[in-house]
């Protein structure tokens, strides 16, 4: 078969498709006044990574979708990067998968059917990895090749881990480097060195499964992921929804070695100023090199953790038994309401 690169046929990239903060609250708003239901402990009223439905028995079901283009030109590659990102918002909550549908769009005039097969097998393969079946799905015949899941997952609700509700004080810890955004927009345009390749596919199929053990933590105040928005975007989501301010040590926050290199030469998505247009009121103490990066948007990114300081020495122990020491350090912390949602130090 002739080699095909699939980010050839799609305008974005992975969780870089997604609509800016800003644009996506002017779709969202809505007059329309929804019946009341009393089972749904978490829906749109918040900006968290599920929705959530008590089932009864203490128990309730997670359920999400997420979906984008192509962010790699390998068809089984995207497959395994995509049902990797969408599986990661049940962990997101503390919650366990049980079972995942393919949403499918494929240029059928342009790619062809053996390409969307390796897709679907990537995602039966990261799906079988958590655990869980892909049971199903739906195609369509689009204008550029789309792929994700709709997962459903199962929590007890004392468990169930939500992105507002950080407490003061706590402690702020990320599972995954930032920068594969940067790093994806360079091998799209024929720069990326050749010790970089492999680095951002290999992280952005790495499963989150770690969420699923921090549920039972009952120190672990507030948990998401992070994705398209950027770390400075979801933090902020998890500041304002909790009325806090965060604080950020720059220097902490774990990074893909050599990004300079990209940046310096203005390698990255475009939506990272999209991200930076809604976040800029709120953000102090921003610099050249920390816009770039704290607003790159990540694809199947590391959980974003928050944890009451009194465990700190048993939480990092517990990152180290996972064989992630290199994040078993806080890089910020949560403060009382300032002026600014996020302050970078």
């Amino acid at each position: 078969m002739e080699e095909v690169k699939l980010t050839q046929y799609s305008h974005g990239a992975g969780c870089g498709c997604k609509i800016a903060p800003h644009v996506l609250e002017e779709i969202l708003k809505s007059n329309f006044v929804a019946p009341t239901d009393k089972k749904l402990i978490v829906g749109n009223s918040s900006k968290d990574d599920a929705a959530v439905y008590d089932i009864g028995n203490g128990q309730a079901i997670i359920s999400t979708t997420d979906f984008f283009m192509p962010i790699v030109d390998d068809a089984t590659d995207f497959g395994k990067i995509a049902a990797a990102n969408a599986i990661s918002d049940v962990y997101a909550m503390g919650g366990k998968p049980l079972l995942a549908i393919a949403i499918l769009g494929w240029p059928i005039n342009k790619l062809s059917p053996e390409l969307a097969q390796k897709v679907i097998d990537g995602a039966r393969m990261i799906c079988a990895e958590a655990g869980i079946t892909l049971a199903g799905g739906h195609s369509i015949d689009s204008p550029e090749p789309i792929f994700g899941l709709a997962v459903t997952g199962i929590i007890d609700l004392k468990n169930l881990k939500q992105n507002n509700t950080a407490k003061e004080g706590d402690l702020i810890y990320l599972t995954k480097k930032i920068g594969v955004g940067i790093l994806t927009t360079a091998e799209k345009k024929g720069v990326l060195k050749e010790e970089h390749k492999g680095i951002a596919t290999k992280q952005m199929m790495q499963l989150n499964k770690l969420g699923e053990k921090l549920g039972a933590l009952s120190y672990v105040t507030a948990m998401t992921d992070v994705t398209g928005f950027g770390l400075l975007g979801h933090l902020i989501e998890m500041a304002e929804g909790a009325n806090l301010t965060a604080e950020i040590e720059y220097s902490k926050v774990p990074l893909i070695d050599d990004l300079n290199f990209y940046t310096s030469q203005m390698c990255v998505p475009d939506n990272s100023f999209r991200n930076w247009s809604s976040y800029d009121p709120k953000v102090s103490g921003i610099t050249g090199d920390s816009l770039l990066t704290l607003c790159d948007p990540q694809t199947n990114g590391g959980l974003l953790i928050i944890i009451d300081p009194k465990h700190q020495i048993a939480f990092e122990s517990l990152l180290v038994e996972e064989g992630l020491q290199e994040f078993a350090h806080p890089i910020g912390k949560t403060k009382k309401k300032a002026e600014k949602v996020i302050t970078l130090i």
